[in-house]
């Protein structure tokens, strides 16, 4: 008990005064995720939109593997993203193995079908309710997609909020294609594994009070958003 109050200790006064390393990884952190929650968001709210605004053989099999894939292990998705970005591998000449830019791709991919899930399922419901008349209006499907992702700001948000957090809590699939490089790719989940290993558990407790803190941050604002959203028209 008097070890982790030490530790609580020095990692509060860490955050207090600002520290070097803590700050740098906090800020490599939220660049990654919020690029990859970002490039998630762009490619599946769209999809999302769309699934819901068309009806083609296959969309339901498509609609399934959308959603199985919220489950999908980081671990597999770091492993296959090595294999394509590594020297041998297909993508090897680009030269993106240990670098932010694979640890992008890789949340990227975990947050894309979180985006897709749930923008599917709010524009689902606008599409059952305006679908009609967008039809007799002679609206396209590309056109109509638009549309139903302009009508829910809200949830579209909370879409983006549940990628960011989804990206900025993983560790698996970065470490692998990451490598952990100090100054370059180490994040605060990669770090919190490795300094509690080294015993530093200031810097480990630090950064892992940050992210608690992200966290319940961006669940307090998806929580908002939701009430909002839920709240009647006037």
């Amino acid at each position: 008990m008097d070890e982790f109050g030490r530790a609580l200790g020095l990692a509060v006064a860490m955050i207090l005064r600002a520290d070097a390393d803590l700050v740098a990884i906090v800020g490599l952190s939220l660049r990654v995720s919020l690029t990859a929650a970002g490039l998630g968001f762009i490619l599946g709210a769209p999809l999302g939109a769309l699934l819901a605004a068309t009806r083609f053989p296959g969309r339901g099999a498509l609609l399934v593997l959308v959603n199985a894939l919220l489950g999908l292990p980081p671990v597999v998705v770091g492993l296959v993203l090595y294999l394509l970005v590594s020297r041998s591998g297909p993508l090897g000449s680009l030269g993106l193995l240990f670098t932010p830019g694979a640890m992008v791709i890789a949340q990227g991919a975990l947050a894309l079908p979180i985006v897709a899930a749930l923008s599917h399922r709010t524009c689902e419901a606008l599409w059952a309710e305006y679908g009609d008349a967008l039809r007799v209006d002679g609206v396209g499907t590309g056109h109509a997609a638009l549309i139903l992702l302009a009508m829910a700001p809200a949830p579209l948000v909370t879409a983006f909020l549940a990628a960011f957090g989804r990206a900025i809590a993983e560790v698996g699939a970065i470490l692998m294609v990451g490598g952990n490089i100090r100054g370059y790719t180490r994040t605060m989940t990669t770090s919190i594994a490795l300094e509690t290993s080294r015993g530093d558990l200031a810097l480990a407790l630090g950064l892992g009070l940050v992210l608690v803190s992200l966290t319940l941050v961006v669940s307090a604002a998806a929580f908002g958003l939701n009430r909002m959203a839920a709240l009647p028209r006037a």
